[in-house]
């Protein structure tokens, strides 16, 4: 017969030594663990992607709306915010990973 983890009895005090020794070896200083490299460039990337359309998409609503201009403002700002978005993503591509 197979006995799972979930089967087995086992003794409080020993449950309760293994909690110590896991809550010393937490505490006595294990190092916080680091993101993998570019993930922080990965970071940037999507919100350049996400951040630049939305915020020219905005800026050129509100001056369509302004000037009564609908929608051509909306469409030279989204394209404005797309292009540089791109420019800036090739300047953290040529960036060093960390």
């Amino acid at each position: 017969m197979f006995l799972l983890a979930d089967d087995r009895q086992s003794d409080p005090a020993d449950l309760d030594a293994r909690l110590a020794r896991a809550q010393s070896a937490r505490v006595d200083g294990v190092a916080p663990v680091k993101p993998a490299k570019g993930y922080s460039q990965g970071s940037r990337v999507l919100a350049e992607l996400i951040g630049a359309p939305i915020g020219g998409g905005i800026i050129g609503w509100a001056l369509d709306r302004w000037f009564g201009t609908s929608p051509w403002l909306l469409l030279i700002f989204l394209a404005l915010a797309v292009i540089a978005a791109f420019r800036n993503i090739f300047k953290i591509s040529k960036e060093r990973a960390e």
